[in-house]
This record gives structure tokens, C-alpha cells and sequence, in this order.
């Protein structure tokens, strides 16, 4: 009976495979058409491109951060003045987070980049901005054992229907295997944007404004915590974030992003 059914589930097979190669070929047939009707653009010059959202052109235009650079702010120098220098902003405004770390600066294609993944619905850029970043911070996540992203406020998330530091977060997780804690810590009050605030005013728009959730602070407790974010300017927020980390007893905290602001007249001491 065997033997008489083998040959009915030879054709069978056959078919199933020849359906398989089918639909192959059509879906690459398809995505072929796709592409030629909508071509990708790249999310800074809008030039057709080949890739994750960003034309040659344009990505010779990103400025990757590499030392030599404040060892406590990662602010890149100009020049080499030695190890363990800090910058004047480190030994000014000493910080809560023990380092931070960038992959970018925050020039006009970062900018756009960021925009984008934040405000346009562009997590597809999320995968490679999270590969630079997790390079840029190879020392910080070599020590860290969990992820926390800078959260939203939950009617900001609502509107907005994802979390871009989420989103940079997870990618991280992938490339690292250190865990991700997206729930753990919370913005329990709505702030305004801190977009053309000084830096007083960010600092107070952010008072008070994180919290670790209760019922997470058993996961933060003696672990080392990298914050991820999408951009450092002032230091603000990542500032309130850390200490609201150490408040909950974060063994340390440290501050990795796509992109930082860099006062380029700012020397090392």
C-alpha cells in the first residue's frame, strides 16, 4: 500500500515545489515593478537610491564621530590632547550618566535622518541607525546589562504610535544581545518640546518628569544601564532620565544616541 502511495506523494511534492518557485519568482517579479514604479528615495536629497535611505553623496556627508573624544561626554576634539582629558562642558556641567557616546554629529543629513524616524513614520531607517550607534558604543554596551530607552509620555505615544528610541533600542538589543527594558522607565508627566528652550528651561521642563515604574525596579536594581535616545543637545533629558535610573539603584548609567550637538569651539582642558 506504501509502495502505491509513494508515487502520489512524488506529484504531490513536485507541485508543492514548483508552487514554492512560482510564487518566488512572482514576489521578486513584483517587488522588481515595485521598485521601478516607486523607486527609494534618499531621505535627505530625495535622489533614487539603492539602499537604506541615504544616496552616497549623502552618506559621505554624515560626520561619524571617532576619537579623539571627551572621554566623559564623548564631544569629538580636535586635536589629541591625551588620555583621560576632559572637555570643558564635562568638567563644567559634570553630568548624572557616568558616559555618553554618539554616532553622529547632529549636522543637516543627521538631522534629517532623525526627523524622519521620528515625525515621518520612517522606522525603516531604524535597522542602520541602530548599527551606528551600537558601533559608536561598543565600550558602553561591552559593560551594560540592560537597555532602556528615553520614553514618551503616553498620549505623545499615542498620537505618534511608536517610540523612535524604542524603536533605535531594539535594533541594539538584536546586534548585541544585551536585553532591552522598554517598560522600565516612564515619563509620568507630559513636558513641552524642547526645541528653542535655553538650557535652563530644558532642565526644568524635565524635573521630575521620569519615574521607574514600581513594579520594575527589581530589574533595575545593581544593573549597569545603557540610555538609549535619538539625539543629545543639552543633556536635559538624558540627565533627568539617568537620575531617575539611579534614584531606582542603577549600578551606573550610561547615555548612547545617534546623534549629539557639537560646540566645535569648545577645547579640552
Amino acid at each position: 500500500m506504501d509502495a502505491q502511495a509513494s508515487p502520489s506523494r512524488s506529484i504531490v511534492g513536485h507541485l508543492r515545489g514548483a508552487f514554492r518557485r512560482a510564487h518566488g519568482a512572482w514576489a521578486q517579479a513584483s517587488k522588481l515593478a515595485l521598485d521601478i514604479a516607486l523607486p527609494t528615495l534618499c531621505v535627505a536629497c530625495r535622489e533614487p537610491v539603492d539602499g537604506e535611505g541615504v544616496c552616497a553623496q549623502c552618506w559621505a556627508k554624515l560626520s561619524f564621530i571617532a576619537p579623539p573624544y571627551c572621554p566623559r561626554l564623548g564631544i569629538p576634539f580636535v586635536y589629541d590632547p591625551g588620555p583621560d582629558l576632559l572637555s570643558m562642558e564635562a568638567i563644567a556641567n559634570p553630568p548624572a550618566y557616568a558616559r555618553a557616546r554618539a554616532a553622529v554629529r547632529y549636522d543637516d543629513v543627521a538631522r534629517t535622518l532623525v526627523h524622519a524616524l521620528k515625525y515621518q513614520d520612517r522606522t525603516d531607517l531604524a535597522p542602520a541607525m541602530g548599527r551606528w550607534m551600537a558601533r559608536a558604543g561598543r565600550e558602553l554596551l561591552a559593560d551594560a546589562d540592560l537597555l532602556v530607552p528615553v520614553p514618551l509620555h503616553w498620549r505623545r505615544g499615542w498620537s505618534r504610535r511608536y517610540n523612535q528610541s524604542g524603536a533605535l533600542a531594539r535594533v541594539i538589543e538584536r546586534q548585541t544581545g544585551v536585553k532591552l527594558a522598554s517598560e522600565a522607565l516612564r515619563r509620568v508627566r507630559p513636558t513641552q518640546q524642547q526645541i528653542g528652550l535655553s538650557r535652563p528651561q530644558r532642565a526644568s521642563n524635565v524635573q521630575g518628569a521620569f519615574k521607574v515604574a514600581r513594579d520594575r525596579a527589581a530589574d533595575i536594581q545593581g544593573r549597569r544601564v545603557v540610555l538609549i535616545d535619538d539625539v543629545l543637545t543639552s543633556g536635559a533629558t538624558t540627565d533627568a532620565c539617568a537620575r531617575a535610573l539611579l534614584r531606582a539603584k542603577a549600578a551606573s548609567v550610561d547615555v548612547l544616541v545617534f546623534a549629539r550637538v557639537v560646540d566645535s569651539f569648545k577645547a579640552p582642558i
